[in-house]
């Protein structure tokens, strides 16, 4: 069975190279380094990086797969949740609109008791106003009577006094 061979990272090498003399630096690494000669001691067969590569995925990939599908799992939870978390947003949102609308109802119900008596007020000064209109219109006509019985009186006296003055008499 061969498994396949992810691609190898740069710098390492995967297998046998023609090129590699024993005694020559590896290229790539420090003359510092301790593992210096490693590759030349060991003869690497084909088989044997597939078996290790094998092996190697065998061990790591089950445990990887499960931490795929649990970041996937928790992905999807996250997206839920932010789901979620917007819904409550907008109700909470809703729930502020609601308290400017009862704010709102107050308010109307504060400058419905302001028309209220600003309409009583007017009533009654209507009502004083006709009041003192028919008061006006009764001392009107009793003036009007007042000097009517005046010049009557005057009438009267003058009739009177054409009355008594003298007249003279009648020669026949």
């Amino acid at each position: 069975m061969s498994v396949p061979e992810p691609p190898p990272p740069d710098g390492v090498l995967t297998g046998p190279s023609d090129s590699l003399v024993a005694g020559e630096p590896t290229p790539g690494l420090s003359d510092m380094s301790p593992d210096e000669g490693l590759i030349e001691d060991f003869a690497v067969e084909d088989r044997a990086v597939e078996h290790l590569v094998g092996g190697l995925l065998s061990h790591y990939l089950p445990d990887l797969q499960r931490s795929k599908r649990a970041l996937q799992e928790l992905t999807q939870n996250q997206v839920v949740l932010l789901d979620t978390l917007e819904q409550e947003i907008s109700k909470f949102k809703e729930c502020h609109s609601m308290l400017d609308i009862n704010a709102l109802f107050t308010e109307a119900k504060h400058y419905h008791a302001k028309l209220v008596n600003i309409r009583k007020e007017m009533l009654m000064l209507h009502e004083k106003t006709s009041k003192l209109k028919k008061r006006a219109l009764k001392l009107q006509q009793k003036r009007q009577r007042e000097e009517l019985e005046r010049e009557q009186q005057r009438e009267r006296e003058f009739e009177r006094e054409k009355q008594l003055t003298a007249k003279p008499a009648k020669r026949t």
